[in-house]
């Protein structure tokens, strides 16, 4: 009985490379991205798949440096990676924090906007696109991880034939409004009708400046969101951290050139629909409350496909909001058990014990996201209310993980300064703009106005927190040593980041791919 608990919660030895890069994608690809980065497509553009492809490039850096950390130190949870590396105090805080942020931002939102767009297509009422999209979540995570990741790979196959086919025909509806056919002929009139829509770095006076500010896209705090999503997240580690690292580093190596071709089904999609609305083509579909919704593009798209496609589409749609439910629904389950349950309210519990626990955790968990779904209000565009919200968080963890991996002196008090500190700092950043006028940052790019006040752009934000985190960690860190402060280092060394050839061969390929993407639509 042994091996029951990681069993169910990480599959260990049973997931393949391709299994664990369909469930990365599968549980990464969901409402956020279906709905809410088409709608961010519909708004601002192009722009937006820097989220993607960015990620392609820090799959390949953490499955390089991250993974054979936590591999080599059998490390299965992050509480648990903060435990051995720290103490108790910061692995339970963070359990914590991670707990809530997964239930009241990242499960309830993928509801929300998954109920929004399964009711914009079926005609259902959203409480019970809610209840459905939920009780299936719960019917495939109860099987445990093995059943998530081979489900997945059956929902990726949907998700992305689905996808594409209404990729093809929302670049074809826009070909014939033009009085031609063909996808191609719609891409190039998407290029020459929305071609403010077709730049990656946006200009300092473009309106969505506020969410995606120039450089600091490649240069500041979407790597934080990036490398702290893919590299420090139970939800989205778990897939691997049951495989041998070869199967492990594979499996990654799969959804970085999964993630590469998803612009091409969640942001194009979004583009089309801004051009057809342009034409007066959806007439009041796309209005909510007298304003424009960019969140409504794809379900309106959806609607005016011919029903067999829209069928499909919508089944990939389901699909993904299922199974990204299902994968955040697993984490939370995991991080309860293993790091809340089994260390301090029942220190002796049986493998069967704990996975009945986890069991119910995922029912509570889904009830809780059911209870808050239709509460939650989303005005700024679900993609960018998720990543700021998520980003209060991030740049702490992502600090306390960076130091703790390759730096030995590292200390506990530090992590906790990072944990506790970085988030205060985010949430006074947050307000500042009212509390004083921050115009002497505008000619630096740091402050935007907005609605006549001055606000930092939340990745701005990321980047400021991330420096601080750091620097007081060091600090921090140097003033505990030198009085004798012991840490607790991991076990690393240097062959561990050696990587064999056709992983370092399709690193390369992904690298001149996401260049060369840059380049042409700088």
């Amino acid at each position: 009985m042994e091996g029951d608990s990681k069993d169910y919660f990480l599959a260990e030895g049973s997931l393949t490379w391709w299994a664990i890069g369909s469930s990365l994608i599968a549980s990464n690809i969901s409402a956020e991205q279906f709905v809410a980065m088409a709608g961010s497509g519909f708004k601002m553009g192009l722009a937006i798949a820097a989220y993607e492809w960015m990620a392609a490039v820090t799959l390949i850096i953490v499955g390089t440096f991250f993974i054979p950390v936590y591999l080599k130190n059998h490390i299965f949870t992050m509480p648990q990676f903060l435990h051995q590396r720290y103490n108790g105090t910061v692995a339970m805080i963070m359990a914590i924090f991670w707990l809530a942020l997964y239930v009241v931002v990242n499960l309830t939102s993928i509801l929300y906007l998954g109920a929004i767009a399964a009711s914009s297509v079926s005609g259902l009422n959203i409480d019970v696109c809610i209840y459905g999209l939920a009780i299936c979540a719960v019917i495939i995570t109860l099987g445990g991880m093995k059943v998530i990741g081979f489900t997945d790979v059956i929902q990726v196959f949907f998700l992305i034939l689905g996808g594409l086919a209404t990729t093809y025909l929302a670049l074809n509806l826009v070909a014939e409004h033009y009085g031609t056919t063909g996808a191609i002929n719609g891409f190039n009139l998407l290029t020459s009708q929305a071609n403010d829509h077709f730049h990656m770095i946006l200009d300092r006076n473009n309106p969505n400046y506020i969410d995606l500010p120039g450089m600091t896209v490649l240069l500041g705090g979407l790597w934080i969101v990036n490398l702290n999503y893919w590299g420090c997240n139970q939800y989205i580690t778990q897939r691997a951290l049951g495989a041998d690292l070869p199967t492990a580093r594979g499996g990654l190596l799969f959804a970085a050139f999964l993630k590469i071709m998803m612009p091409v089904i969640v942001v194009l999609p979004g583009i089309a629909a801004f051009v057809l609305f342009k034409q007066n083509v959806f007439g009041s579909e796309m209005m909510l409350d007298g304003k424009v919704a960019p969140d409504r593009a794809y379900p309106v798209l959806l609607n005016i496909l011919p029903v067999g496609l829209k069928g499909l589409s919508f089944a990939a749609l389901v699909a993904a909001v299922v199974a990204s439910l299902a994968g955040k629904a697993n984490s939370i389950a995991t991080i309860f058990t293993l790091d809340i349950y089994k260390k301090v309210l029942n220190k002796n519990a049986s493998e069967k014990k704990m996975v009945a626990v986890g069991k119910i955790s995922v029912v509570v968990a889904m009830l809780l996201g059911i209870l808050l779904a239709p509460h939650l209000g989303i005005e700024k565009g679900g993609f960018t209310y998720i990543q700021e919200y998520t980003g209060f968080v991030s740049p702490g963890i992502f600090a306390m993980f960076i130091l703790g991996f390759f730096w030995k002196k590292a200390t506990s008090a530090a992590a906790l300064f990072a944990t506790i500190g970085g988030f205060l700092l985010s949430v006074l950043l947050k307000f500042l703009p009212i509390m004083m006028d921050l115009s002497f940052l505008s000619p630096l790019g740091f402050a935007v106005p907005v609605n006549g006040v001055y606000e930092i752009p939340f990745l701005d934000r990321m980047g400021f927190v991330f420096i601080f985190c750091v620097l007081g960690m060091i600090l921090i860190s140097l003033v505990q040593t030198s009085q004798g402060v012991k840490t607790n280092g991991l076990e690393i060394d240097s062959s561990m980041f050696r990587t064999n050839r056709s992983f370092a061969i399709g690193s390369v390929i992904v690298l001149i791919i996401v260049t060369a993407l840059y380049t042409f639509y700088w």
